[in-house]
C-alpha cells in the first residue's frame, strides 16, 4: 500500500478550489432567490445543502488530501457552507412572510356576512307529542308521573291482575332481564307507574304517565320494540265511566281536532268495565262503508280507527295498591305515542321515527307541537 502522496497540491483540485467554490456559491444563492414558495425553496435546500449537494461532494474530497493541505481546504468549504446557510435562511423569511400573506389574502374570510355555524335541528316529533299531551292534562289540572323503565314483575303484572298464565307475561312478548329469578323486566307498558302512584299517595290521584316502553316485536312499518305511551289515571271519589267518556272527547279533540270518537266494549284485565276508544276515520268521514267504489285504505272501509283502551279500574288493582274501592273509584286509559303520530301527521312508516333523520323531525314538527 502506497502512502499519501505529500507533493498533493488542492489547489489543482478543482471542486476545492476558491472559484469553484463561490460558483456553488453563487449558484445556491441564485435558487434561493429564485425560490416563490415554501415547496421551491424546500427544493433548492435540498439541492445546494444535501447529502447530494456540490458542496457536500467537494467536503468529501477533503480526506483524500495530505495533512499539511486539509486546513486550509477545510476553511474554504466551511466559509462556503456558511455564507450559503446565511442566504438560506435569509430567503426561508422572505418565502415565509409572502407565504403567511398569501395565505391571509386568499382565504379571507368577511366575518360581516350572515353565515350559518350549525344547522338548525328540531325536537323529534314524538317528544313534541309527548309535551303537548302534557300541555293538555296540565291545563285540566292532572299531574305528570313518571317511573322507572325496569320494572318489577309484581308492578308490571300481578299488581295490575294480570295472572300468572297470562300470555302477555310469556317470554315471547316480555323482554325479562338476566337473571331471571330477579323477576324484573323492561316494563312492557306505563301501567306499572299508576300502580306506584296510587302507592305513594291518597286519592284524589289525577295523573298522566307518558314514557318508552318494550316489547319483543319485530321491526316493520307499524311495530317498533321500543315505543312510547301516554296513560292516565283517575282515582276519587264518584268516578263514573261518564267522566271517562268525557276525558277522552276532549284529549281526542285536543290531539286531531273536531272528531267524532266512540266505544267498542272490550277486556283488560286492569279495567272493568273495559273499552276500545275508536276515532272516525279522517280521511274518508265513514263514507267509504259499505260503498265498494270509494275504499278507504286508512279505515280498510270500516269508518272507524282503533286508537286506545280504556275502561273502570278494577277494584282487585285498587286493593292490591291500597286503595279502598268501597270509597274509592276511577279509570284509566292508555293510548301509543307513536300511533297518535301517525294519525295526526298521516305518518306511513314508523321506522321513519327512529332513523334520526333531520328532514323528518322538520317535517312533522309543525303538526307534533
Amino acid at each position: 500500500m502506497s502512502g499519501p502522496n505529500t507533493n498533493y497540491d488542492p489547489v489543482e483540485t478543482t471542486p476545492l478550489q476558491s472559484e469553484a467554490l463561490e460558483q456553488m456559491v453563487a449558484e445556491a444563492t441564485a435558487a434561493f432567490a429564485g425560490a416563490v414558495t415554501v415547496a421551491d425553496l424546500k427544493a433548492a435546500r435540498i439541492a445546494h445543502t444535501g447529502d447530494r449537494s456540490p458542496l457536500a461532494l467537494a467536503n468529501r474530497e477533503i480526506g483524500a488530501l495530505p495533512p499539511q493541505a486539509r486546513k486550509e481546504a477545510g476553511q474554504r468549504i466551511g466559509k462556503a457552507r456558511g455564507e450559503v446557510n446565511k442566504a438560506l435562511k435569509a430567503r426561508e423569511e422572505v418565502v415565509r412572510a409572502a407565504e403567511l400573506e398569501r395565505v391571509l389574502t386568499e382565504e379571507r374570510v368577511d366575518v360581516t356576512l350572515p353565515v350559518e355555524l350549525a344547522p338548525a335541528g328540531a325536537v323529534h316529533p314524538i317528544t313534541g307529542l309527548m309535551d303537548r299531551i302534557a300541555e293538555v292534562f296540565v291545563a285540566m289540572g292532572w299531574e305528570i308521573a313518571e317511573g322507572p323503565e325496569a320494572e318489577a314483575e309484581w308492578t308490571n303484572f300481578d299488581a295490575l291482575n294480570l295472572h300468572a298464565d297470562h300470555p302477555a307475561r310469556q317470554m315471547q312478548d316480555t323482554l325479562y332481564l338476566a337473571p331471571v329469578e330477579n323477576n324484573t323486566l323492561l316494563r312492557t307498558h306505563t301501567s306499572p307507574v299508576q300502580v306506584r302512584t296510587m302507592l305513594d299517595r291518597e286519592p284524589p290521584i289525577y295523573v298522566i304517565c307518558p314514557g318508552k316502553v318494550y316489547r319483543a316485536d319485530e321491526l316493520d312499518a307499524t311495530h317498533v320494540p321500543v315505543f312510547h305511551q301516554v296513560e292516565g289515571l283517575c282515582v276519587d271519589k264518584g268516578i263514573t265511566f261518564a267522566h271517562l267518556r268525557g276525558t277522552l272527547e276532549h284529549f281526542a279533540r285536543a290531539m286531531f281536532g273536531d272528531v267524532k270518537t266512540r266505544m267498542r266494549p272490550n277486556y283488560f284485565p286492569f279495567t272493568e268495565p273495559s273499552a276500545e276508544v275508536d276515532l272516525e276515520c279522517f280521511v274518508c268521514h265513514g263514507e267509504s262503508v259499505g260503498n265498494p267504489e270509494r275504499p278507504c285504505r286508512t279505515c280498510n272501509s270500516e269508518g272507524w280507527i282503533e286508537w286506545g283502551g280504556c275502561g273502570v279500574v278494577n277494584p282487585r288493582v285498587l286493593r292490591a295498591a291500597g286503595v279502598d274501592p268501597d270509597v274509592y273509584s276511577g279509570f284509566a286509559f292508555g293510548m301509543g305515542i307513536e300511533r297518535t303520530l301517525m294519525f295526526r301527521n298521516d305518518a306511513a312508516d314508523m321506522r321513519d321515527m327512529i332513523e334520526g333523520d333531520i328532514r323528518f323531525s322538520r317535517s312533522l314538527l309543525g303538526g307534533a307541537r
